[in-house]
């Protein structure tokens, strides 16, 4: 079963992209972690950034796998230790559904994305360029998955 990560953006930094595959090339066994750009929106000086976003997020649910169990991230989402995650994936491997996460543009997730998401997830109170977000979602998940799985990686509080 493929982990998917939705992303807006379809030029990132050489650095951002190396990070991401560094970490999902590690993701070895039933999970692998598929990453999925979706074109952003034409964004000019008199631009509409509520259509904007709207435009994305349909791209973005457009690229759902069928049945997926949803997580957003959002700042606004929770926060969760290293430890909580790993417990979380657990529940969400569990539900025998793909597992899709969605990250949104420069402007976010459009209100659709948030909706349609079982979960909604922070990786901090700050806000990170959303290209990075790929970079932290991918170690955050392999690290939760060593943690699992018994994997050394995972050196967390017991």
């Amino acid at each position: 079963m493929a982990l998917h990560l939705l992303a807006v953006g379809t030029r990132v930094p050489a650095w951002v992209q190396a990070g991401f595959e560094d970490y999902a090339k590690r993701l070895v066994g039933p999970y692998r972690l598929k990453l999925t750009e979706i074109a952003p929106a034409r964004w000019t000086a008199r631009c509409d950034t509520e259509r904007g976003k709207r435009e994305e997020g349909q791209r973005l649910l457009e690229a759902v796998p069928h049945d997926a169990f949803l997580v957003a991230m959002d700042a606004r989402g929770r926060l969760r230790t290293s430890e909580a995650l790993a417990q979380d994936l657990g529940l969400w491997l569990a539900t025998g559904r793909p597992l899709a996460f969605l990250v949104g543009g420069a402007e976010g997730l459009a209100d659709a994305c948030l909706q349609a998401a079982s979960e909604q997830w922070s990786l901090s109170p700050l806000i990170f360029p959303h290209a990075l977000v790929r970079v932290i979602l991918a170690e955050q998940l392999y690290r939760a998955y060593s943690a699992l799985s018994g994997q050394p990686y995972h050196r967390g509080s017991p």
